[in-house]
């Protein structure tokens, strides 16, 4: 593979830290007293997936996250810092690419029709996955310094 001015494993791993800045900018911009003292972004979810047209959508949030909407608030908001921390620093980097497809994809599917949210998670999403299977931990990386995942 020829590249300019970095090796492959070099840009991946530049990709690798843009997505988990992307991350950490997600966690960054939340309102976190609101999402914890006043369910703002449970409330807003529980909204869109009321509305939504898929029977599956409205019914497993109903089922999963409407009873427990402080516990969600908590697992939205310090997974995206966790996921933009482990990307960053390339720590445990598999685990938090594969969570963050996960979390990606829930949120594609949960905003479907809001065209204003897919661009963002679609790429998110193909950045995942492109880092997950080019290994992107191999430079760069608290897994490489420890010798995880080879």
């Amino acid at each position: 593979m020829q590249t300019i001015w970095l090796s492959g494993a070099e840009w991946l791993a530049v990709l690798r830290i843009g997505l988990g800045l992307w991350w950490l900018e997600s966690w960054r911009h939340k309102d976190r007293k609101g999402w914890f003292e006043r369910g703002t972004g449970i409330a807003w979810a529980a909204d869109v997936a009321g509305k939504h047209r898929w029977g599956v959508v409205r019914t497993g949030f109903r089922r999963v996250v409407e009873p427990r909407p402080k516990l969600m608030a908590y697992v939205v908001v310090h997974a995206e810092l966790a996921l933009g921390l482990g990307l960053v620093t390339g720590f445990l980097t598999p685990v938090a690419l594969v969570a963050g497809l996960v979390l990606n994809l829930l949120y594609l599917v949960l905003m479907i029709h809001d065209w204003a949210e897919q661009g963002q998670n679609a790429m998110m999403a193909l950045i995942s996955l492109v880092a997950l299977f080019a290994m992107a931990w191999q430079t760069w990386s608290l897994d490489a310094a420890l010798g995880l995942f080879r």
